[in-house]
């Protein structure tokens, strides 16, 4: 039983995209049971930007570095979930998600049933709100590559990622590493009961300057060449 869930975001310059993450994710969280204890950190990683400023304003807890590092980000967010939460590690859930998304209002609530039913680790999907930044019938082309692999689907997405604490600390956590931790991590936990799964989207933004190397904004580009 999941007693306590953390979601951490790694922010750099978010703060136009920043507010609506954040209340999607505060959503999410009001959708839990009353008994689950909550915790939500903006991890900011060399903002110069009003990214603070937003994160303040919606009552988020906040924790710098200057990395530059996504996947150093990620795991400063977690080390903080996992020093604010008293429960057993293998009865807290950590998740994580991106500035540039918003994640809908079952997002914890079904993760937690995966959980229940025997998952250590999900990867969700995404969605794209808005393509106008790049050519024509790349949205087709996107939905087709990736439709591939059916309802358990081969992609992993920091955007839309969640594990249990224990699973987590026994796979070595998020790699340091500009991009990728999202696949370091899962492939790490390879053997453990996992499930990648289509029924909890989340949608993300499909701008072309992404903020880490080869990431999905890189992807997108690679894919309309």
């Amino acid at each position: 039983m999941i007693e306590a869930v953390g979601v951490l975001v790694p922010v750099h310059d978010e703060a136009e995209l920043l507010p609506a993450c954040l209340a999607s994710i505060q959503h999410a969280f009001a959708a839990l049971p009353a008994a689950v204890a909550c915790e939500l950190v903006v991890v900011l990683d060399a903002c110069s930007d009003d990214s603070k400023q937003v994160a303040t304003r919606a009552g988020v807890d906040t924790i710098t570095c200057a990395a530059c590092n996504v996947g150093r980000a990620r795991a400063l967010g977690a080390r903080h979930l996992l020093e604010r939460f008293t429960a057993p590690r293998d009865r807290i859930w950590i998740a994580t998600t991106d500035a540039d998304t918003r994640v809908p209002r079952d997002w914890l609530a079904k993760q937690l049933r995966f959980a229940r039913a025997g998952a250590q680790a999900v990867a969700g999907t995404i969605a794209v709100d808005d393509w106008t930044e790049h050519p024509p019938g790349l949205a087709e082309r996107f939905a087709r590559h990736y439709a591939r692999g059916g309802a358990r689907h081969g992609h992993v997405h920091g955007a839309n990622l969640g594990v249990r604490a224990d699973a987590y600390l026994g796979a070595g956590g998020f790699a340091a590493v500009e991009t990728g931790e999202d696949h370091a991590l899962w492939n790490a936990l390879a053997g453990r009961p996992r499930i990648a799964t289509r029924r909890i989207p989340v949608v993300t933004s499909a701008r072309r300057q992404g903020r880490a190397p080869a990431g999905f904004a890189g992807f997108l580009v690679a894919l309309a060449s």
